[in-house]
Parts: structure tokens; sequence; C-alpha cells
């Protein structure tokens, strides 16, 4: 399943705060998440990360394990080819 984090960080960052994700990131590729675009952004959130993962369970777990230093709002994201009015193509 592929999906969308849009991510706000709650602490500054530092050189420590980086490091954690970098290392949280390095975890997670080993297991069952496989990033495809990491973003820092201007606006309303500071990183949109696009990521596959086998189902909503361990998207969520990827989020919950950066809960104390980032609020994340994780989507689903369906590729527009793969739906039409009528359903899946």
């Amino acid at each position: 399943m592929l999906f969308i984090a849009l991510a706000k960080f709650k602490k500054n960052l530092s050189k420590e705060v980086i490091a954690e994700n970098l290392k949280d990131i390095e975890a997670d590729t080993k297991g069952e998440v496989r990033y495809l675009g990491i973003y820092w952004t201007l606006g309303r959130y500071d990183t949109v990360v696009l990521f596959e993962a086998p189902d909503e369970k361990v998207a969520m777990n990827m989020a919950l394990k950066r809960a104390d230093r980032m609020d994340i709002e994780t989507l689903v994201a369906v590729p527009a080819d793969e739906m039409s009015p009528a359903g899946p193509v």
C-alpha cells in the first residue's frame, strides 16, 4: 500500500533530532517500510514522506515511533490510474 505522511516537528531541529530520525528511517528500511521520497517543505508541514508499507498497521507503527518528536498525519494514497468512476480499472 502507498502512504503519504505529513509531519511537523514538535521540537526545534537539532543535530540530535535529525540523527534520531535518520536512525528510525534506517531501521524502517530493514523492515517492511520502503521510502519512495522524503521532502523538506515550506508551509504548514516540515516534511512530506511518500512510502510503501504492507498495511495500515505497519504505517501506523511507523508514525507512532516518532510521536514524541513529530505530529504526523498519514494518508492512504491510491494511484489515479487504478481508479475510475465505475471502480478499479
